[in-house]
């Protein structure tokens, strides 16, 4: 059975708590694993959760802050001694290459896994395409280069077992026609509809700006951080951040189904803050003020 589902292990900003650990956070898309920023104990944070080194398939850095990135030595060093049989490619903006080389070689360890390295650069675009998504990449507005990614499942056909009956087709025909595109005079169009496929956007530390707005466009879901609260907008925009306020903003523009705010200053006791300001900017949908280690399902098609 498919599994579409993130699993988060740090919700902390720049500085982790007691109760909060650095960012990390894995999407389980079917039989696939992405790992968006590994933070420091990302490690540890996994075995807690329940995430082996062999469920991941990719690596995905937005950005070289210590807070989204020093988990990585940990991470690729654990799946080379747990040698996974796969893959696994990492994508991090170009211009940290030197510091995504240091991470990797930090300490002296055995290779034993075909890791690739498939950076970002410019505006962003498709960094990969197969049959059951397309990850994409969209610059965002922070002090250093960042990068938001999107995972964008193929549209596919319903078949409308009403339609089917009322042209006589069934059995073989059936697969035969989602092959062939026709059957008898019937098209595929006749007896179907578009069964849309779902979205999934991850946006970390940035201002508003176009990326953000073009990577949260119809999503399911969205991750997205929300460091600050709204009456330090100010400090958030000098900083490369957003507030719950436009996260929320955000989500209700794009038609977000499910929305998560992560991400945590730590100057905040009181989590409920960020979704009463979410909710204010105007997001009516789901939403999930992130903890370390919750699970949130990926919402079902409609």
């Amino acid at each position: 059975m498919s599994v579409r589902e993130l699993v988060v292990l740090g919700t902390a900003s720049q500085v982790p708590t007691r109760h909060r650990n650095h960012n990390g956070y894995v999407l389980r898309w079917d039989g696939e694993g992405l790992l968006f920023d590994p933070g420091e104990g990302t490690q540890r944070q996994m075995l807690r959760a329940g995430v082996a080194a062999h469920d991941l398939n990719r690596l995905c850095v937005t950005h070289f802050h210590g807070d989204h990135s020093l988990g990585l030595a940990g991470v690729i060093q654990r799946i080379n001694l747990d040698q996974v049989p796969h893959p696994v490619t990492a994508h991090y903006p170009r211009s940290g290459k030197r510091f995504f080389e240091r991470l990797r070689y930090a300490t002296a360890y055995r290779e034993t896994v075909q890791l690739a390295e498939e950076p970002v650069s410019g505006a962003g675009g498709i960094l990969y395409e197969g049959p059951s998504y397309r990850l994409e990449a969209r610059k965002l507005s922070h002090p250093v280069e960042s990068y938001g990614y999107r995972l964008v499942e193929p549209d596919g056909r319903r078949m409308l077992p009403e339609r089917l009956a009322a042209h006589g087709i069934s059995g073989p025909d059936v697969g035969r026609l989602m092959r062939e595109g026709a059957v008898g005079g019937v098209t595929l169009d006749e007896v179907s509809e578009v069964r849309r496929g779902q979205r999934f956007a991850f946006v970390m530390d940035t201002r508003l700006c176009d990326g953000v707005d073009e990577l949260a466009e119809g999503c399911d879901m969205l991750v997205i951080e929300s460091t600050f609260t709204d009456e330090d907008a100010a400090l958030a925009a000098d900083h490369g951040h957003l507030t719950a306020g436009q996260a929320g903003r955000v989500a209700a523009d794009a038609g977000v189904r499910h929305l998560v705010l992560t991400h945590f200053s730590q100057r905040y006791d009181d989590p409920a803050v960020f979704e009463r300001q979410a909710r204010a900017g105007g997001f009516e949908g789901e939403l999930t003020v992130a903890r370390d280690l919750m699970r949130v399902p990926v919402p079902k098609r409609r």
